[in-house]
């Protein structure tokens, strides 16, 4: 249902089974008051994480704990869920998470752009911080290129809603998505092999293979390749848009010398030869004749194109391509019969090709050829105590994080070969120290307190420069990545350090008034980096122009959150319902708005307009809401004996409004904004309902199910872009897979997105408008001008239309 994906080791689907709060999840049973399981103990952590005969356990608070138990808005899939549902990427869980959204980033294919309750960051650019973490196995992922994990050899996911800062720490503002894989069966060699055929030519072939070496040692092999032929067709080279070219592997190495010693080793990598994702134009080409423009740029009306999935941008270079790997240690050992240390150590690397065409027309305007090149390493120790009434975690946290970004903006002028150029080189050193203990006073209350202390330092190099004499002297822009001459002074030459440091204390109170009840009342605050505009101009600081003062202007303060929830977690007619719900209260101070915005620059003495960034810390913003999630056991032995049906719904509320939005206007100078401003990518209202039959056939068994899910009206950006912002909409999924009674045989088939539904993920928009309202800004033909370029860019990207699609797997 959603775009494509790279980040290695994450395709296809695994089995275990559904968990309380995913859709459409089977009931659990067992007793409420059981233990979790121990985290060494594969067999045991498999079966809670599906539901079956066990209570569900989470990791949410960084030590297994029943799901019923946790004094946080929790929603967990299961790998066998996903496998049900047709799931093929991470995206497409938010259509049944309340208040999530999960989107393939615009002019992408594999960078992910998550909210969680109103609060994330659509900007990939290094020096601005993701506002949702992301956790694969335990290791946070520091940026969000390679980051839409494809769905494969998974336990659970598990989405934890709401500022999540003292456990996660930095960049968890609203949330955090922690994606964990299955360890390595020791019951003998296995083999699988998977195959996914359908619509658009996709082809997916997963093969996976583990054995056991000796009592300690056990080894797993992954390979997958991922295909598709798009959803349609660059109209101007002839690539196919929308396409997905993946090829990954992954190894893992357990050792296991005792039950009370566990070590992990997993390498990664992934090749991404996917073709660059064009947008699709949503208005004619808008240049308009003058003696100053050039003739090319306005031949051609360049009609909007009948397939929103069709593109006519012309830009190829650099050649788009990814590539993303890791290597992680994971290490537990029992210190005592309570106390257990714990040892994740990782290393990743990315780097990212990707030309951006943001008006989507054969001619070199607004142009943007990019390269990411991002590296992390990273440090975590923790003690986990379970001692009578006491349970807790202590731990450090150390990341040494780069990511190195450098593009090109190309322009049509009346010069040869005029292109921007930025270098932006952002280095993070961060450490913390944190700790969250909960005590039971008695079988019914209990008092979890905790907190964590962030030292958050980061360094920032940003250079940007006109250039000229790129090439291609009819049409402006440069022949080649990075080609051209400077001209005049740098726009940007900037060196900056600054160093944030942060407590973000969590707190709550819980009552279980019988085992099958938990009402909890908790406080938690949260924290997001502050930083360094990687596209400012430090020749737009205001004047008079002093060190401190281009600081000043280049960098922005960090956001923090104060959050307040109360839930309610219930088994209910003999565990036939189950339901969670909460009401929140976030408060937010000094809000990030990363942004950019033509403005003008001068180069040989001609003024022209170019790109430059606008972050700002708007203000303060409150997002309230409302998050209702329940799981139902209809009925057993319905139409034969041994069937079942289920019914899963998810309901999410928000009420999000800016209280104070300050933004620089021309002419006027600071004003607040926030009546005219709203929280973007943050629908109303999301809903999704789930039916789920599972019954006895064909010599195993036969699980139908669909899925209806719905979105409200939602903004792209914090002013209002009609032709770009999405009106409500609804997506409809079926599925039926039959699986041997041995696991041995498993045959599907899918189908998503079955109307056809044509919805808008994501844009582009750099057209003249009021800086107030957002309001067209119409020439005196009553058409709509360019801001940026001479095409005029208002460009949309679509989720994935329909996709039908068989899976076959033999698993042995």
């Amino acid at each position: 249902m959603r775009a494509i994906s790279a980040r290695a080791a994450m395709f296809g689907t695994v089995a275990a089974a559904a968990l309380f709060t995913s859709p459409a999840a089977a009931a659990t049973q067992g007793n409420p008051t059981a233990s979790p399981p121990s985290t060494n103990d594969a067999q045991t952590q498999a079966q809670a994480a599906t539901g079956s005969d066990q209570q569900i356990v989470v990791t949410a608070r960084r030590r297994n704990e029943l799901l019923l138990n946790v004094p946080v808005a929790v929603t967990a899939y299961s790998g066998e869920q996903l496998n049900r549902q047709g799931a093929l990427d991470i995206t497409d869980i938010g259509d049944t998470t309340p208040n999530v959204t999960l989107e393939v980033s615009r002019g992408t294919n594999s960078t992910l752009t998550p909210f969680i309750r109103g609060i994330g960051q659509q900007d990939p650019v290094a020096g601005f911080e993701q506002g949702v973490g992301l956790y694969l196995d335990d290791v946070y992922l520091n940026r969000p290129q390679a980051s839409v994990l494809n769905i494969f050899d998974v336990e659970r996911i598990e989405v934890l809603r709401g500022p999540q800062g003292t456990l996660y720490g930095r960049n968890t503002i609203g949330g955090a998505i922690k994606y964990v894989t299955k360890r390595i069966a020791s019951d003998g060699p296995h083999f699988s092999i998977r195959t996914n055929l359908g619509t658009h030519r996709q082809a997916d072939l997963i093969v996976s293979v583990s054995t056991p070496l000796s009592q300690q040692f056990l080894v797993s092999a992954a390979a997958a390749r991922l295909s598709n032929n798009g959803f349609g067709k660059n109209l101007t080279n002839g690539l196919r848009n929308y396409n997905k070219d993946v090829f990954a592997a992954r190894g893992t190495i357990e050792f296991v010398p005792s039950d009370a010693i566990f070590v992990r080793v997993s390498a990664d990598k992934t090749w991404d030869d996917s073709n660059p994702k064009g947008g699709h134009r949503l208005f004619p080409n808008l240049c308009q004749p003058s003696p100053s423009v050039l003739v090319q740029q306005c031949n051609g009306s360049l009609p909007v194109l009948s397939n929103v999935f069709d593109t006519q941008g012309g830009l190829n270079d650099p050649r788009q391509k990814v590539r993303a790997w890791g290597v992680s240690l994971w290490a537990e050992a029992e210190l005592s019969d309570w106390l257990k240390f714990r040892n994740i150590t990782a290393f990743r690397k990315d780097v990212g090709y990707t030309p951006i065409d943001f008006d989507a027309t054969p001619f070199v305007d607004v142009d943007v050829p990019a390269i990411y090149r991002n590296r992390q390493f990273s440090q975590e120790l923790q003690l986990v105590a379970d001692k009578g009434p006491l349970q807790g975690v202590v731990g450090f946290y150390y990341l040494n994080a780069k990511a190195f970004d450098e593009f090109d903006v190309r322009l049509y002028t009346t010069l040869n070969g005029f292109t921007q150029g930025t270098i932006g080189d952002i280095r993070t050193k961060t450490w913390a120290v944190f700790g969250d203990l909960t005590y039971d006073f008695t079988p019914q209350w209990s008092v979890s307190v905790g907190g964590r202390y962030t030292n958050d330092k980061r360094n920032a190099f940003i250079h940007k420069a006109n250039f000229t004499g790129g090439g291609q002297p009819d049409l402006g822009g440069s022949s080649g990545f990075g080609v051209g001459t400077q001209s005049g002074v740098a726009l940007s030459n900037f060196n900056g350090s600054r160093t944030d440091k942060a407590f973000t204390p969590r707190a709550s109170v819980n009552f279980k008034p019988t085992p099958n009840h938990n009402i909890y009342l908790s406080y938690s605050r949260g924290f997001k980096g502050g930083g360094f505009d990687p596209r400012g101009n430090t020749t737009n600081a205001p004047i008079p122009q002093t060190p401190q003062s281009i600081y000043d202007f280049m960098a922005f303060d960090p956001e923090k959150v104060d959050s307040y929830e109360l839930g309610w977690k219930a088994s209910l007619f003999n565990r036939r319902l189950q339901i969670a719900t909460a009401i929140f209260d976030a408060e937010y101070k000094d809000v990030q708005v990363p942004g950019s915005a033509p403005c003008l620059t001068v180069v040989g003495g001609v003024a022209l307009n170019g790109f430059c960034g606008v972050t700002t810390n708007a203000g303060k913003a409150r997002i309230r809401g409302v998050e209702i999630e329940t799981n139902a056991r209809l009925a057993n032995n319905l139409a034969t004996a041994g069937d079942r049906l289920s019914f899963a719904g998810t309901l999410g509320y928000l009420d999000g409004k800016y209280r104070r939005f300050i933004t620089n206007i021309a002419g006027l100078g600071p004003v607040d904004v926030s009546n005219n401003r709203k929280i973007q990518n943050t629908p109303k209202w999301t809903l999704s309902g789930s039916l789920d039959y599972d019954t006895p056939a064909f010599g195993g068994r036969l699980n139908l199910n669909t899925t209806l899910s719905y979105r409200s009206f939602s903004q792209q950006f914090e002013l209002p872009v009609p032709y770009i912002d999405q009106s409500g909409f609804s997506l409809w999924d079926a599925n039926a897979v039959w699986r041997s009674l041995n696991g041995h045989w498993e045959l599907g088939v899918h189908a998503k997105n079955i109307t056809n539904k044509k919805y808008i993920a994501a844009g582009y928009n750099f057209l003249l408008v009021n800086p107030i309202t957002g309001a067209l800004i119409l020439n005196s033909a009553g058409q709509p001008q360019a801001a940026l370029g001479k095409t005029g860019t208002a460009t949309a990207f679509y989720g994935n239309p329909r996709q039908v699609f068989v899976s076959a797997a033999f698993n042995f």
